[in-house]
């Protein structure tokens, strides 16, 4: 009698949660967002939740949060209600570098979230000023090795997903570079194509400006393959470095136990937003390509990523700022 009174229990669970998929959204949703407006999180927040109003008739209210490194965003959305109706929209920071390079971390992906899906996802780059010598990244690592920890690289900060590539790429191929943090991609790269700093890597939007101004020149991206934004950019793999891979993404996360179905619901519905050519398009005008990886893909992503970052962080010795 429990096993058929437990099964009926377990079938009416599924049915309600099937039917809550099928009415919602009823109300309003909102997207918590770490970082100030303006910035490429919120952009993607503020895309994908037009098109999700759009596509579902209720209000999505994008929410920034910034500032605590992340946590104050990521934190409230851990803490929400898990019916679908708050959401979260962050990057590589928050699930990959901050887990790497801080002690105490308020959230963890596993238990707290539910990835839904990938939203874009952007190449990091490696340039230099226009009047530096080196023309390919294999010029400025034999630089660097013959002169160990003078050649700078400008990043938004210590800790960073840029800093830890650039620490990456050093513990593969022994070319020491010195490290000049900044307090962001855009002073960072303001610095390279000023001739301040000789190399930079930045997300590709902070370095667009400068590469279409001539003022750096593109020597790597870190992503395994060519960018769709300009597939004469090599990679660092084509500079032999074959085990450095990394780029900028933002996803899309539910909190943990949210209905299967709702989460579902969500999935399919941004996969066909990502698809729209409108929206391909403005992404690409960042520097990024639209994702839509199903939630187990992105998962693995995040999880392979984040014991990358991990293992960097821990044998460079990265500290935080």
């Amino acid at each position: 009698m429990r096993l058929i009174v437990g099964f009926l229990s377990a079938v009416l669970v599924v049915l309600g949660s099937q039917a809550q998929a099928q009415d919602f959204p009823v109300k309003p949703i909102r997207i918590l967002v770490p970082f100030a407006p303006g910035g490429f999180v919120d952009t993607a927040a503020r895309i994908v939740g037009q098109k999700l109003h759009e596509r579902l008739g209720q209000q999505v209210i994008v929410e920034n949060r910034p500032g605590g490194n992340g946590f104050i965003a990521v934190s409230a959305a851990a803490k929400s209600p898990a019916d679908g109706y708050t959401l979260l929209m962050a990057h590589t920071g928050e699930f990959v570098v901050n887990p790497a390079v801080f002690k105490d971390v308020p959230y963890e992906l596993e238990r707290d979230f539910i990835p839904i899906t990938m939203i874009n996802d952007a190449p990091i780059v490696w340039v230099v000023n226009k009047d530096t010598p080196y023309q390919s990244m294999q010029d400025l690592m034999a630089a660097a090795k013959a002169k160990p920890g003078t050649i700078g690289v400008s990043t938004p900060g210590n800790g960073s997903i840029n800093h830890l590539v650039m620490e990456w790429l050093t513990l593969e191929t022994g070319a020491k570079f010195l490290h000049v943090p900044y307090k962001g991609g855009a002073p960072a790269m303001a610095a390279t194509a000023g001739g301040e700093v000789p190399s930079g890597l930045a997300a590709l939007s902070s370095a667009m400006p400068h590469l279409q101004s001539g003022r750096v020149r593109m020597l790597a991206i870190t992503t395994a393959q060519r960018t769709p934004v300009n597939p004469a950019w090599p990679t660092l793999q084509e500079a032999g470095v074959r085990e450095v891979q990394s780029s900028i993404w933002v996803g899309l996360f539910a909190p943990k136990g949210v209905p299967q179905p709702i989460v579902d619901k969500i999935y399919a519905e941004v996969v066909k937003i990502l698809g729209l050519p409108d929206v391909k398009e403005r992404f690409a005008a960042g520097g990024g390509v639209t994702g839509g990886m199903k939630p187990a893909e992105f998962a693995a992503k995040i999880k392979q990523e984040a014991a990358s970052a991990k293992k960097v962080v821990v044998t460079a010795n990265v500290k935080a700022e």
